[in-house]
Parts: C-alpha cells; sequence; structure tokens
C-alpha cells in the first residue's frame, strides 16, 4: 500500500516561532513512535514570511484517520494550535511561483530519525 506525501503549512502566532519549530521537528517521530508515518524523512523549511512548511508522509489514510483517534496525537495537536494557524499552502506567497524556493531548516537526529543536514 503506497503511502500519503502531504504538505503543511504552520504559520506561527507571534512570540511562538522558536517552539513552533520545535513542536514541528517533534511532529513525525511521535507519529512514529504510534506506528502512523513511513520512514521518510520530513523536510521543513521556512518561507520568507516565516511559515514553516513541512512535507511528511503517512503509512495510509487508515493511519490518518487512527491519528483523528489516539490521544497522544490529539495532545500533540492541541500544542500545535496553541503556537501557530495551519494555513494553506496557497497563501504563502512563495508558492505563486514556479519553482517555490524556501530556507532549508536542518532537522536535529531524533529517536527513529537520520538527521536532514547537507551533504558535503
Amino acid at each position: 500500500m503506497a503511502g500519503i506525501v502531504v504538505v503543511v503549512a504552520y504559520r506561527p502566532k507571534p512570540g511562538h516561532e522558536a517552539e513552533l519549530l520545535e513542536l514541528v521537528r517533534g511532529r513525525v517521530p511521535t507519529l512514529r513512535k504510534e506506528s502512523l508515518v513511513t520512514d521518510r524523512v520530513p523536510v521543513i523549511m521556512r518561507a520568507k514570511d516565516g511559515t514553516i512548511i513541512e512535507v511528511s508522509e503517512w503509512k495510509s489514510q487508515q493511519a490518518i484517520e487512527e491519528a483523528h483517534k489516539n490521544p497522544r496525537v490529539l495532545a500533540m495537536w492541541d500544542k500545535f494550535f496553541s503556537v501557530c494557524d495551519c494555513v494553506p499552502l496557497k497563501t504563502v506567497p512563495e508558492a505563486e511561483t514556479m519553482f517555490a524556493g524556501f530556507e532549508p531548516i536542518p532537522t536535529p537526529p531524533a529517536e527513529g530519525m537520520p538527521t536532514t543536514e547537507p551533504l558535503r
């Protein structure tokens, strides 16, 4: 069964940029512990307006549905919604261009995940 790749735009609430970034960095490891996402390493980036963009892969539509009933995931999402708004990707200015470019955000090593530091 193929996974489902998602792109999410998190617009931080004023003063919560650092807290949001830490939550985004911990999102996939949390979902991985619940067996809801694949082993694909997420890509995290920042738009010029400060919006954090994340690309990750759910295992399936069923996994997405299970997440909406999982107490650990729901608690994580509550933290997200206290520090950001999820916005449509089309509201990020870079999305209007043919080749949208963003600032890459390195992902520090987390349990069960390799780092996303660039290769040299």
